[in-house]
């Protein structure tokens, strides 16, 4: 008998994947057989990188780690997860703002889908002051954003 790979996703927009995404999403390499990094499409909402660029930067910086999947989805994310058969849902928070906003995201997860757990990770603490926000705003700009995103990541 096969033992069902405990997997996980990992959602976001990741525009762009940042240092602080790949500190999150390598540690939890290390917890789970497989670990989606799923890129969540909003028709209403125009990110500042094309999909498929995002898909390529992700791919590159977590090419090393044969466990990590990624993907794009549309609609709720727990609707995603069982698609996936995930049981569980990563979340990174840099700060207690992110937190509270997390903990709601969390508790209305488990209204929606009461055997999905939500596992919060904190960023390591040289990663958070990192936010996709702030790094797209310098690279509107034309600031330096390499310290801040991956290797893979060329903006």
């Amino acid at each position: 008998m096969s033992k069902t790979p405990c997997r996980a996703v990992f959602p976001g927009s990741f525009d762009p994947i940042t240092r602080g995404h790949e500190n999150i999403l390598r540690r939890a390499a290390g917890l789970f057989d497989e670990v989606v990094l799923a890129i969540g499409v909003n028709q209403d909402k125009q990110g500042m990188f094309p999909l498929e660029q995002r898909m390529a930067w992700c791919r590159a910086t977590f090419a090393d780690l044969p466990q990590v999947r990624v993907t794009s989805f549309e609609g709720l994310t727990v609707d995603f997860c069982r698609a996936q058969g995930a049981r569980w849902l990563i979340r990174g928070v840099r700060n207690g703002g992110d937190f509270e906003y997390e903990r709601t995201i969390a508790q209305m997860t488990r209204h929606l889908d009461p055997d999905l757990e939500t596992l919060i990770l904190f960023t390591d603490p040289e990663f958070a002051p990192i936010s996709s926000s702030v790094v797209r705003d310098i690279a509107h700009h034309g600031g330096d954003v390499s310290r801040f995103v991956p290797d893979a990541v060329e903006v």
